[in-house]
């Protein structure tokens, strides 16, 4: 399937449906959970008062991967106030800060694929909140289509900095109730 196939897709598709797609495969977004939709509204209280000149915007569609291959739609982006204007369905990610992945049913391709597509389309920061691991894990410094850093919080309730061009600090307590 070439990217234009999938996006005459995508466009057809009921709103009930949110489709990706990934090292040249249609994927379907498994739809979100409460406990999900609260992880990311919480993330994005956090982001907006630290940095109050930015937003995390919900399933933003991305053009990722290498040479503009791929399309996802990460649970949350952060980029500067008003980047998304008329940019229409699919952006490139060029002033992208962050991408954030709440994972769900397929957690795997959050962990393993993912980070490849957003580290290879330059977007300096990716942030998994694993549910399943109980854990934060922050991506940074893509290199040639990788991210050279990987850490993750040893467990909730720690303070995760989330390294430039983010800068912002995150204290995880409230997440155990979330991630339980």
């Amino acid at each position: 399937m070439s990217v234009a196939e999938f996006e005459q897709l995508e466009a057809a598709a009921p709103e009930t449906v949110k489709l990706e797609f990934v090292r040249g495969e249609l994927r379907v977004k498994p739809v979100p959970d409460g406990d999900h939709g609260e992880i990311v509204m919480w993330l994005l209280e956090r982001c907006m008062a630290q940095r109050p000149e930015l937003r995390l915007y919900p399933e933003q569609g991305l053009v990722v991967e290498e040479y503009g291959r791929g399309r996802a739609r990460p649970d949350g982006v952060l980029a500067p106030k008003r980047y998304f204007a008329g940019r229409g369905e699919w952006s490139d990610p060029d002033g992208v800060l962050m991408v954030v992945e709440v994972t769900s049913t397929r957690p795997g391709r959050d962990r393993a694929e993912k980070p490849d597509g957003y580290a290879a389309a330059g977007i300096p920061v990716y942030l998994l909140v694993d549910r399943e691991r109980q854990e934060l894990v922050v991506h940074s410094r893509p290199v040639r289509g990788r991210y050279r850093d990987v850490h993750s919080t040893a467990g909730l309730g720690e303070e995760l900095h989330l390294p430039d061009p983010v800068g912002i600090v995150l204290e995880t307590e409230q997440l155990k109730e979330l991630m339980a």
